[in-house]
């Protein structure tokens, strides 16, 4: 597809013999009496439809439009005039500057037969550009046939996971293609890292409103949980009015059974109820949150007849019967106590020059369990969230010091 410059005459003229047609489609009144082949053929008619749009797209960015109209982007300006959203605008102007700024010929002339969709051109233009740069021309083109064939028989999802393999298609080293595979499976984890994120908002009727971006891996097991917890064979009566209140009581439900006794610093992850003896003997009065909210004394009554939530009610202290500070191998997780012997010895995150508090770290065996270290207090180690990452990622390696801190290192660099 070249990318035209300029809105010619001719474009428009041909646009309104277009709107002619449709309205004598829309004007037919006897019904579709195949609606499979009428379905193909619509969807082939907004695929072509849309390589158009992106060839406008493409002459608006050209033309600097937005900027002549007093707009910071092309993606601006067309979600103005086309009252569409401006990240439905700007996915289809990275895709329209995509096919215009390298050859992708077989990837246009296939949007242009209404082929393949922009869906699935997006996923072929994002993985050509992933491609090793010691591809030759010749390779690249290869490349872009296979993916435009598979883009004929699968789904935009499953495409992007047959592109990962595409090296295969002119690389016969199957180790090298596992590798390139690995990492863009690893570039995307650390983009989904970056991009998580979970805010709250108290709607001040006794509700709050949340929004989260999740890694697919974390999501997988939040979505896994609720869902088990949901399944129809649990919901009983007519309390759930539907599929996604069901899944709002599965999350609430989930929340309040997480077990906490592996978190770091085990009270701080509690919701801690303050209430008094004469509420649990009946008393109606509202009994407390530590976060400063109010709760019923039903609710309260509730919490404190559920022996998980009773040490989170009542607080958890630092006595009772002793625990063993070497586990061996009987354990793979560290427990309180030897967390609290940790945090006695370490102030902060063991890697060096980190000064996250030992109370925000993760405990991790020097020598992983895994190849057989013990759950010994000599072997825990805290590091902070961001370097745990780090001493399980290959693409770094790290190194002991006598003073127990660890140095990392980016392989390959000194």
């Amino acid at each position: 597809m070249t990318t035209a410059t300029t809105l010619s005459e001719p474009v428009l003229e041909e646009l309104a013999r277009l709107e002619d047609c449709l309205d004598r489609l829309l004007a037919i009144t006897s019904p579709v009496t195949d609606p499979t082949t009428a379905l193909q053929g619509v969807e082939r008619a907004q695929r072509r439809l849309a390589a158009v749009r992106l060839k406008v797209l493409g002459a608006a960015e050209a033309q600097q439009t937005a900027a002549a109209r007093g707009l910071p982007t092309t993606a601006a300006w067309a979600a103005r005039e086309s009252r569409t959203s401006t990240v439905d605008a700007a996915r289809e102007t990275r895709l329209a500057v995509a096919l215009g700024a390298e050859p992708h010929g077989d990837t246009a002339r296939a949007l242009e037969a209404g082929d393949v969709s922009t869906a699935h051109a997006a996923v072929i233009t994002a993985a050509l550009a992933t491609l090793p740069g010691r591809l030759t021309t010749d390779q690249r083109a290869a490349c872009e046939r296979r993916l435009v064939v598979d883009a004929q028989r699968y789904s935009p999802d499953q495409l992007r996971r047959h592109a990962r393999r595409v090296l295969a298609e002119v690389e016969p080293d199957q180790q090298a293609v596992d590798a390139e595979e690995d990492a863009q499976v690893a570039a995307e984890e650390d983009r989904a890292y970056a991009a998580t994120a979970l805010s709250f908002h108290d709607n001040g009727d006794g509700t709050v409103t949340g929004r989260f971006t999740l890694p697919h891996l974390q999501a997988a097991m939040l979505k896994k949980a609720v869902e088990a917890l949901a399944a129809p064979r649990r919901v009983r009566g007519t309390e759930h009015t539907s599929p996604e209140h069901a899944r709002g009581i599965a999350l609430a439900t989930l929340l309040e059974h997480l077990p906490t006794e592996h978190l770091t610093g085990t009270t701080s992850a509690q919701v801690v109820v303050t209430m008094d003896v004469t509420l649990l003997r009946g008393a109606l009065r509202t009994a407390g949150l530590d976060t400063d909210q109010p709760i019923s004394a039903g609710q309260a009554r509730r919490l404190a007849c559920n022996a998980h939530l009773l040490p989170a009610v009542w607080g958890k202290t630092l006595g009772g019967a002793s625990r063993v500070l070497d586990l061996g191998r009987s354990s793979r997780l560290f427990n309180d106590t030897q967390r609290t012997a940790v945090a006695a010895v370490h102030r902060h995150c063991a890697a060096d020059g980190c000064d996250r508090p030992t109370a925000w770290c993760e405990l991790h065996h020097r020598t992983a369990w895994s190849t057989g270290g013990t759950t010994d207090l000599a072997d825990a180690v805290p590091l902070c969230h961001w370097h745990h990452r780090r001493i399980h990622d290959h693409r770094f390696r790290h190194s002991w010091r006598p003073d127990g801190s660890v140095v990392f290192a980016l392989v390959g660099r000194r």
